[in-house]
């Protein structure tokens, strides 16, 4: 049975009872295209090139301080820039290419590259002057300490049954 055929006995399989018909179009389609890939020894389209990617940030906060971690693998600390301008706090950097690897004939190539932004507007009044960042192995850590009247703002407040 030739690749064609396979591809239309696949598309005539019912999704399952619980599925959405076009999460199911589009699982196939994948598939398909990854089958074409693997049967013609291809790379992806994007192999080689550079692209726009996203770190992986954790934000989280305790009474004292707001601490914002972001995973930066393959980053250098020389390449991060890390900037807090009325109340938001933005990370930039970009992630390089060590060498081009023109002998190599990939067969895929997941690997990205290029320069990368991430803001967020900080929930609470941070003291600026006590901001601290760390790049250890590939994470930058970012510990934002409150206000003190950030920390005093909260209050518990009763909830009473009507």
């Amino acid at each position: 049975m030739g690749l064609l055929e396979k591809a239309k006995a696949s598309l005539a399989r019912r999704p399952e009872a619980n599925e959405d018909p076009f999460t199911a179009m589009h699982r196939e389609m994948n598939r398909m295209f990854e089958q074409f890939n693997r049967n013609f020894n291809l790379a992806p389209a994007n192999a080689g090139k550079y692209e726009n990617w996203s770190p992986k940030v954790n934000i989280a906060e305790t009474d004292q301080e707001i601490q914002v971690t972001a995973e930066l693998p393959g980053v250098d600390q020389k390449d991060v820039d890390v900037t807090l301008d009325d109340g938001v706090l933005t990370i930039r950097g970009e992630k390089k290419e060590e060498k081009e690897a023109k002998e190599k004939d990939f067969h895929r190539y997941e690997c990205s590259y290029g320069s990368f932004q991430r803001s967020f507007t900080l929930p609470r009044e941070v003291e600026m002057e006590k901001v601290d960042a760390n790049f250890k192995n590939g994470v930058l850590t970012v510990k934002l300490p409150k206000t003190f009247e950030a920390k005093n703002s909260s209050r518990k407040i009763a909830v009473k049954s009507a």
